[in-house]
């Protein structure tokens, strides 16, 4: 590993591996990732990816985005992603993919609070298929270096522009990487909380470098949690039942095996009506019947491979009887601020994903819009950099060791500014209401 580079990406799930794949050859780029290559949030994703089915469907996907996000959503953003997610899906096959189709057809899927199927899908692993493709083609171009166990401390930066990371290696070792421009893809925060399908790794690190230097955040408190995960009394990162399960007929039942809600309604709306059955039935859990699926000529051990089989080893036979869900912290809406172009508030810092926020989301993400908005404003950032001809700025920083002494207290900084940014943000919204 050299100590300058290009481009510095941090964090090697879809959104990184899709902004890396953008950049020209002969840009030197540095990918790291704090834990292993298959553990990122991308590889977790069930649904699907979104995508403009024909020009007809413009107005209701629009409409179903700003609505699921209880219209707090930047619409320029939103347009924006619909108008680009065709060309992203056809990159997409290009490098691999494997979308389900019918005779060379792709077949849509339909998820909570969309109006109509506008989803493709591989089995029920979507997120897993994408990003191994990506990951494939990053590692084979020459100029771009990836290295795992690999943890940001922090950024190096100057006035307000950005000159590289300061990195931690799995031996302890502190040191800094010097670049022209950086890029944020670290994902979400699920990490700090006790129930969370993200990775547990996933704590946020960026948002908390992000604060302590000066870089806007938006929309922090806008935090998601998916209505149904597999319960389990194990301390562990919960299993993800995903939203499509729903979309093709399962039901949700109360603990007398009666259906107490509308499965189709947005994730909030939903999460809201299970912890209030669950307060009522005195459990810690409500019912999910995938056997409606069945009879409606589906074979779930085919559409739902992954879930079939992590709930048979959890003791549930899905084909003849429920499973027991539990809503747990899930996605992150709000972030380091971005524009259109995935530009935050520092010069020659980008930020791309979950970690970021460019308004697409509003307060309340539309199921399966999370993989196409990272790609899209992903590429968005690879364009923007490839198109500014800046001066080198690398010779300008200078980096202090000593500052990063005790890291695993910065980390511990980091957690506590996080929970104490998204309780001021939740307060300044309570007062705007």
């Amino acid at each position: 590993m050299k100590n300058n580079y290009d481009v510095v990406i941090v964090g090697t799930g879809a959104g990184g591996c899709f902004t890396a794949l953008h950049f020209p050859e002969d840009k030197n780029i540095l990918m790291v990732t704090k834990s292993e290559l298959e553990e990122s949030d991308s590889f977790l994703a069930q649904g699907g990816i979104c995508v403009l089915k024909d020009k007809d469907d413009f107005e209701s996907f629009l409409e179903d985005t700003l609505k699921a996000g209880h219209y707090k959503n930047s619409e320029d953003a939103v347009k924006l992603m619909i108008n680009s997610s065709r060309n992203i899906i056809n990159e997409l096959i290009d490098f691999g993919v494997d979308f389900t189709n019918k005779d060379g057809e792709l077949l849509y899927t339909r998820e909570g609070a969309h109006s109509k199927p506008r989803i493709l899908y591989h089995k029920d692993v979507t997120g897993k298929e994408i990003t191994e493709k990506l990951l494939k083609k990053a590692r084979e171009r020459k100029n771009i270096t990836i290295l795992t166990k690999i943890m940001m401390v922090d950024i190096i930066s100057e006035n307000n522009i950005c000159g590289g990371v300061v990195l931690k290696d799995e031996q302890g070792k502190i040191f800094p990487v010097y670049s022209e421009y950086t890029v944020l893809a670290t994902g979400g925060l699920g990490g700090i909380y006790e129930n969370s399908t993200n990775f547990p790794h996933l704590t946020g690190d960026a948002l908390g470098i992000a604060i302590k230097n000066d870089i806007k955040l938006k929309d922090i408190s806008y935090i998601q949690i998916h209505p149904t995960t597999l319960y389990s009394e194990k301390h562990e990162r919960k299993f993800l039942i995903s939203e499509s399960v729903r979309g093709e007929g399962a039901f949700l039942y109360d603990k007398e095996y009666n259906r107490f809600a509308d499965e189709l309604i947005p994730r909030d709306k939903l999460t809201k009506k299970i912890l209030e059955q669950m307060e009522k039935d005195g459990t810690n859990h409500v019912w999910l019947d995938m056997r409606p699926v069945i009879k409606k000529g589906i074979d779930i051990k085919k559409r739902f491979p992954n879930i079939v089989k992590k709930c048979l080893e959890e003791g549930y036979d899905v084909e003849k009887e429920c499973i027991p869900v539990v809503p747990a912290q899930h996605y992150f809406m709000g972030g380091i601020e971005v524009d259109l172009n995935s530009r935050t508030s520092m010069k020659n810092l980008y930020a791309v994903g979950e970690t970021s926020c460019n308004g697409v989301h509003g307060a309340n993400r539309l199921a399966s819009n999370s993989l196409l908005e990272t790609l899209v404003f992903g590429k968005r950032a690879a364009e923007d950099v490839c198109s500014q001809k800046n001066e080198s700025v690398l010779e300008k920083f200078e980096f202090n060791e000593k500052k990063y002494k005790d890291t695993d207290k910065l980390i511990r900084e980091y957690k506590e500014i996080i929970f104490e940014e998204i309780e001021k943000d939740k307060i300044q919204k309570e007062k705007n209401l």
